[in-house]
């Protein structure tokens, strides 16, 4: 094996993370679209992909989260230049001891709220828009292969 390796698809994960009357939490990101997405981000070398989806929602709302089940693994091959990734998506819950969810770093992330699933705040994508409808759907995870996205401006 030669000295330089090569590197696999990216991957990440992120949290459909839902409340007592069924809304789910989003987050506004400070950056490219400005768009609204569910708390989540790349993995960290060691780490599963339902740590990731811990980590990022303490990183970015600083909540502590109880994963219910996992909704569904997304094969992106265009991520990164054609590198591809797997988005895995957990439904979750906030921990009995979490406190509410806030803005933890105003550059990355300029808002958190609560929606229902049938108003969903724009922008946003379809893959967020699908990775949420999903969550809420009885079907068991599969793996989905997804293209390019676009966006509901």
């Amino acid at each position: 094996m030669s000295a330089q390796l090569r590197r696999g698809p990216a991957v990440g994960a992120a949290s459909v993370i839902t409340n007592d009357i069924g809304q789910v939490l989003l987050v506004r990101h400070g950056y490219g679209e400005r768009n609204w997405e569910l708390p989540g981000g790349g993995g960290e070398p060691g780490e599963s992909a339902e740590e990731t989806a811990i980590r990022e929602a303490r990183e970015e709302v600083g909540a502590s989260l109880r994963i219910e089940r996992l909704t569904g693994v997304y094969w992106e091959p265009d991520f990164v230049d054609g590198a591809g990734a797997h988005h895995f998506v957990f439904k979750a819950r906030l921990s009995g001891t979490s406190p509410a969810p806030r803005v933890t770093d105003a550059k990355e992330i300029t808002a958190c709220d609560w929606f229902d699933p049938s108003a969903l705040p724009s922008p946003m994508s379809d893959f967020t828009e699908r990775r949420i409808a999903d969550a809420f759907a009885a079907a068991s995870a599969q793996v989905y292969v997804v293209g390019p996205r676009r966006w509901r401006r």
